[in-house]
């Protein structure tokens, strides 16, 4: 039986700029899954980096607060509660919108390799401070 606990949890800054405890991952525990999951954690105003994985689908499980899910040229308001589908090779960010920490779980498929993420300044979209 293998069980994490997030109380127990490294964190660790990821190329998107998104605070990440990996859960599970195949590749570093010689686990037999086809998936990796991972705790992200988003400060209040704070944006990820645009990014894409370019063989990977990710889905975004909203646990607490909201945001703006960017994927390509779409925006979403998201929230607690709701499930987000990134297809492979999809542009995506998201930007915490909300009065708390923005936590969500990335599940992604295959599990997430480096050299499958890209990450792209260009297609950021600057928000003006009000």
């Amino acid at each position: 039986m293998i069980i994490r606990d997030l109380a127990k949890c490294r964190y660790f800054r990821a190329t998107d700029n998104t605070l990440i405890c990996e859960l599970l991952h195949p590749g570093r525990e010689g686990l037999d899954l086809p998936y990796s999951i991972a705790h992200a954690v988003l400060q209040t105003g704070a944006t990820s980096l645009p990014h894409r994985l370019k063989t990977s689908t990710e889905v975004y499980f909203i646990l607490e607060g909201e945001g703006e899910m960017h994927i390509d040229t779409e925006m979403s308001l998201v929230r607690a509660g709701q499930a987000i589908l990134i297809p492979p090779g999809s542009w995506q960010y998201i930007r915490n919108t909300g009065d708390v920490i923005l936590k969500f779980i990335c599940l992604v498929s295959p599990s997430w390799r480096s050299d499958d993420e890209e990450i792209d300044d260009s297609h950021f979209v600057k928000h003006k401070e009000t």
